[in-house]
C-alpha cells in the first residue's frame, strides 16, 4: 500500500469487528511511527494500550462515571475553540449531521443520539484502546509532534489491513483515565484511539468528510507554468 493510499483509505471507523489485534504487531507499529518528526527529536509521545480484561474495565469505569457526570469531567483542555466560527463550525456540523444521517437518526431524536454517543466509550466495539499523552511542562510545538505521530500510527494501521478512530473525546474524562490507568501526574491526556478492523456491513462506516479544494487553504507563488504532476 502507498502512503497515498493509506490516507485515502483511512477513515474514522466507529464500528469495529471484534478480531484481535496482535500485540507484537501494534509494537511494531509504534517503533516505526516514532520515526515521526518530532522538533528537536524530543518525542514527546507516551502510550498506553489496552485489550482485553483490562480494556473492558475501563470501560466499565468510564461508563459508570458518565452516568453520574454526563457532561464530563473538567478538561484538560479545550477540543474546539469556543466559539467556532465559520468555515469550522459549519464543517463540524456538517460531518455530524451526515453521520446521524447515515445511521437513521433524525435531529429531533434527542434520545437516539445520547444513546450512539454512548458508543464512544466502548472504543466503538474495538478490540484495542490506545491512550496517547503529553508531559504538562511541553508546549504548543510539542502539541504538533503528537498529531504527527498519531497520523504515522494510523498510516501504518491501514498499511497492515487496520483501521482506527482517533478520539479527542476521552478528554471529557481524562480524571477517570489518570485514576484507571495509574498515569503519572507529570501527564496529560491528549486523546484516545480505537484500534481494530472495520465493519464493512456497518452504514456509519460509510462516512467519508467531505475535504476542502486546494485553493481554498493554499497560494503558491513564484511557480512558473502549469506543470502537472506525472
Amino acid at each position: 500500500m502507498t502512503v497515498t493510499e493509506a490516507l485515502a483509505s483511512r477513515i474514522s471507523v466507529r464500528d469495529f469487528l471484534p478480531d484481535p489485534v496482535p500485540e507484537m504487531l501494534l509494537r511494531d507499529i509504534l517503533w516505526k511511527a516514532a520515526r515521526a518528526p518530532s522538533g528537536g527529536n524530543l518525542q514527546p509521545w507516551f502510550v498506553t494500550v489496552l485489550t482485553g480484561e483490562p480494556l473492558e474495565r475501563l470501560i466499565a469505569r468510564a461508563s459508570a462515571r458518565a452516568l453520574e457526570a454526563p457532561k464530563g469531567e473538567s478538561l484538560e483542555y479545550n477540543v474546539y475553540p469556543n466559539p467556532l466560527v465559520e468555515p469550522y463550525y459549519g464543517r463540524r456540523f456538517k460531518i455530524g449531521e451526515d453521520m446521524y444521517h447515515l445511521l437513521g437518526i433524525p435531529r429531533e431524536d434527542k434520545a437516539a443520539r445520547r444513546a450512539w454517543f454512548g458508543n464512544n466509550f466502548r472504543f466503538f466495539g474495538a478490540p484495542v484502546g490506545l491512550f496517547c499523552f503529553i508531559d504538562r511542562g511541553m508546549e504548543a510545538a510539542q502539541w504538533s509532534d503528537l498529531g504527527m505521530f498519531l497520523q504515522s500510527v494510523m498510516l501504518l494501521l491501514r498499511e497492515a489491513g487496520y483501521d482506527s478512530c482517533a478520539q479527542e473525546f476521552w478528554a471529557m474524562f481524562a480524571a477517570t483515565i489518570y485514576a484507571e490507568l495509574n498515569v503519572p501526574a507529570n501527564l496529560m491526556l491528549f486523546c484516545g484511539m480505537a484500534i481494530g478492523k472495520r465493519n464493512p456491513d456497518a452504514a456509519v462506516n460509510r462516512l467519508v468528510s467531505e475535504r476542502a479544494e486546494v485553493d481554498e487553504f493554499a497560494s503558491f507563488k513564484g511557480f512558473r507554468g502549469g506543470a502537472e504532476l506525472s
